[in-house]
């Protein structure tokens, strides 16, 4: 069990769920009305007035921390670290008022550590080619943050301005995450050399570059064609309103309007199927699209870790 001092607790209860939300994960945070929100996991979880509660479930409570330990399932010490890795000293508790509307939040970019071996252990042990591991590296589109060694995934504008970072935790507590400000419609992608027709779509980064490994160890050219994530697993809207193609996805179709054909590769679960399904019947007449899920298990990367287990091989 990891060590957590007294004044990091403390500083931990006192952060609410709202705050902590808007801070660390801000497209998570939906909302309903004038000073209720709701997040994009659970719908039937309601933030209002100080407090959050998940109705389907029957559990609330007022604090990140509360949420963290009954919604998220994180240890009572893994959550407090979490939370403290927000610096609450510094921000301020939301305000009724401030609960009504959101000012605009600053992009910023976790700070680098100076090396990134906890990173490349980590995305190795993944099954991730260290060719792949290299070229995020030396383009900027990865990197291990200093203060809790984060793998962080860059995604850029047009003009190459980082607009977006997904986080993830390389230890066992599995954290994901986004970088506060981040903007969806510039997630991480490897973009096609040359004048590329093909795009490749995937839940995460890590299933982007699972993908790219299979191509390399397939002696195939993973640059062939274009690569994007959609951060995250895209939920169509079922009741009330019609759905939307994922954010990402129209802001990259409109970067790369060469794109003629569209590869599905989401998750072999409910939702991805769901998406996938989406995706299909609003793009189609626009689109050549193939829904071409993963072989084994759940995502691209237990596909991944199954192809090396069955070919004999290790992680390298």
């Amino acid at each position: 069990m990891s060590y957590v001092s007294k004044e990091q607790i403390e500083r931990a209860k006192s952060l609410d769920l709202l705050t902590y939300l808007h801070m660390w994960e801000p497209t998570e945070l939906v909302r309903c009305s004038r000073n209720v929100y709701t997040t994009r996991t659970h719908d039937s979880l309601k933030i209002s007035n100080g407090k959050w509660y998940w109705w389907s479930r029957g559990i609330g409570g007022r604090s990140a921390l509360d949420y963290l330990i009954k919604v998220r399932g994180l240890s009572f010490s893994d959550a407090v670290l979490q939370i403290d890795g927000v610096d609450s000293g510094s921000a301020p508790t939301f305000t009724q008022s401030l609960q009504q509307r959101f000012s605009p939040v600053r992009f910023e970019l976790p700070e680098s550590n100076h090396t990134s071996y906890r990173v490349i252990a980590y995305l190795s042990k993944r099954g991730i080619h260290r060719t792949l591991i290299d070229y995020c590296l030396e383009t900027g589109r990865l990197y291990e943050s200093r203060r809790y060694h984060n793998a962080v995934f860059v995604g850029f504008d047009q003009e190459g301005t980082p607009r977006y970072a997904a986080i993830r935790g390389t230890t066992s507590t599995r954290y994901m995450g986004e970088a506060a400000g981040s903007d969806k419609r510039f997630s991480f992608s490897i973009p096609a050399l040359g004048n590329g027709t093909e795009l490749h779509l995937f839940e995460s980064a890590i299933d982007l570059l699972s993908f790219c490994t299979l191509e390399h160890l397939a002696d195939r050219d993973w640059r062939q064609a274009h690569k994007l994530s959609l951060a995250g697993i895209y939920r169509p809207k079922t009741e009330g309103e019609d759905p939307t193609p994922p954010a990402a996805l129209m802001q990259y179709l409109q970067c790369f309007p060469q794109v003629n054909r569209l590869v599905l590769h989401l998750d072999n679960d409910d939702p991805g199927r769901m998406a996938a399904a989406t995706i299909q019947r609003l793009l189609s007449p626009a689109l050549l699209i193939s829904d071409e899920p993963p072989k084994y298990g759940k995502d691209v990367n237990n596909d991944l870790m199954e192809s090396r287990r069955r070919r004999g091989e290790t992680s390298r």
